[in-house]
């Protein structure tokens, strides 16, 4: 009794920190107003045809293959979100398949289904530890996400003020991309030279660089391709518009930087208050067993129980919501 009791306690803290986490990705992703306004500016800034941010209208660029499997590939374009989830899986810069990275999801709840009936443990409890093997997938897909985005964001503004610099030495725009993608550390310079093939090939720059945009989840990409294609199409000097654009990337990482100092407290705050009630629990149980036994025995001790993880997912919610400062 006392093992099931620290595996549901661990379970749940797994569950409520994995909601947590996926309500506020999908928040970000789908409802935060900077990156609909972003994403509005790239749609009216776009001056060929019906192209659109998330799925840009490039008859020459090859198409993402989400399966090797013919019947798995007619199978995935039937499905809604298909195009976001494989630009998701496109920005995590796995060399994957969307076939693939299921199948890898698939195996861990299998897994973990196996793992609970043969712990003979009851059918909610196996369900939800196979929950939390999909959300562990999902987390790491989402963590290599992240840290590609910044170091793309940590080396575009050098990129800019070279491509600046090979501009005022008689550098077409393109070229002067081209010498930032040799000189730049990946996976920024992979992006570059990818955007200067596609130009080469005959695709527009304005084509190529909202492509770039899909590719990389950058805002800091976002205000450079967002700055040359209001560029392209008003005019003026582009190498003072790219030297800007990198000052005011510097700035804006050096704020931040700042805001992450400074929330650092409340950040531990709220990671300390997230885990002490498990804690809590845990010594409970350690110190008068038959006390906390009474939480999963009896019915009222179960209610109490589900109502008070839905108040603390909500509080810890909250709390993460507080401490996320956007600059």
């Amino acid at each position: 009794m006392k093992t099931h009791f620290w595996t549901i306690a661990l379970l749940a803290a797994l569950s409520i920190g994995s909601l947590v986490w996926g309500l506020y990705g999908l928040w970000r992703e789908h409802f935060d107003p900077r990156r609909k306004a972003l994403a509005k500016r790239l749609h009216a800034s776009a001056a060929f045809g019906p192209a659109s941010l998330t799925e840009p209208s490039l008859k020459f660029r090859s198409r993402r293959l989400l399966s090797q499997w013919g019947w798995a590939e007619r199978g995935l374009q039937t499905m809604p979100s298909v195009v976001a989830m494989d630009h998701f899986l496109l920005q995590t810069g796995l060399t994957l398949s969307l076939a693939q990275a299921f199948s890898v999801a698939t195996v861990l709840v299998l897994m973990a289904l196996a793992l609970g009936t043969s712990l003979a443990w009851p059918i909610p409890l196996s369900l939800v530890l196979a929950a939390l093997g999909l959300l562990l997938w999902l987390a790491f897909l989402q963590h290599r996400r992240n840290h590609r985005m910044a170091m793309i964001d940590q080396a575009l503004p050098d990129a800019l003020d070279l491509m600046a610099r090979s501009m005022q030495a008689g550098h077409a725009f393109i070229s002067a991309m081209q010498i930032a993608a040799k000189e730049s550390a990946p996976p920024l310079s992979h992006e570059l030279r990818t955007v200067f093939e596609e130009v080469n090939f005959g695709i527009s720059t304005p084509q190529a660089l909202q492509a770039l945009a899909v590719r990389v989840a950058s805002e800091d990409v976002r205000y450079f391709v967002v700055a040359v294609v209001i560029q392209s199409e008003t005019g003026g000097n582009l190498a003072e518009i790219l030297k800007n654009t990198a000052r005011l990337i510097r700035e804006r990482q050096k704020i931040a930087g700042m805001v992450r100092v400074l929330s650092a407290e409340g950040r531990i705050s709220a990671v300390i208050l997230s885990l002490l009630p498990f804690a809590l629990a845990a010594l409970m149980s350690w110190v008068n067993p038959g006390f906390m036994s009474r939480l999963w025995t009896d019915p009222m001790g179960l209610q109490l129980v589900y109502v008070s993880l839905m108040l603390m997912a909500f509080g810890i919610l909250w709390m993460w919501r507080l401490i996320q400062i956007r600059v």
